[in-house]
């Protein structure tokens, strides 16, 4: 009797430190989009955190040098939620009007890396990176979404 309380309890120990370790591992590791706004709301508590940022971005801010090589560009504040999205008009639309909005939160990345095929004005970046002490986004990752792809929601053009 004593051998089997004794395991009982051993395994009760194993499975609450299994248990422990899961949920722990899985709340320190999650990973979610932040908006710009939201990435600059946090401050010092950004600095040096793996973090994933999503914005449009603003064309005429890309520089890029083949040299090293490195892309530095800027993207700008986007609603999250898709409600807002939907009553902005569609991503394809939320995306154009985020890039004409002067006063919309900005950040500007800097990724080492080729550059992106579809690095370009209106897309949609989800990047994964680290705040920088210089107030610049320091790219690991960069998906970007070409507005294209969201045109179809808008009415077909005809020629004339």
């Amino acid at each position: 009797m004593q051998h089997r309380m004794t395991f009982t309890v051993a395994g009760l120990l194993i499975f609450s430190a299994v248990i422990y370790l899961i949920i722990n591992n899985t709340s320190t590791t999650a990973q979610y989009f932040l908006t710009v706004e939201e990435l600059k709301a946090m401050g010092d508590e950004a600095l040096n955190r793996s973090i994933t940022v999503s914005g449009a971005v603003l064309g005429d801010t890309i520089v890029y040098d083949e040299m090293k090589p490195r892309v530095i560009f800027t993207i700008v504040q986007v609603p999250a939620d898709p409600k807002d999205v939907k009553a902005g008009g569609g991503l394809a639309q939320v995306l154009h009007d985020a890039t004409l909005n002067p006063t919309a939160s900005r950040i500007e990345i800097v990724y080492n890396g080729v550059k992106p095929d579809l690095l370009r004005n209106e897309a949609q970046a989800i990047i994964r990176g680290k705040m920088g002490d210089d107030g610049r986004f320091y790219a690991d990752d960069v998906l970007l979404k070409c507005p294209t792809r969201y045109e179809e929601e808008l009415p077909n053009q005809s020629e004339g």
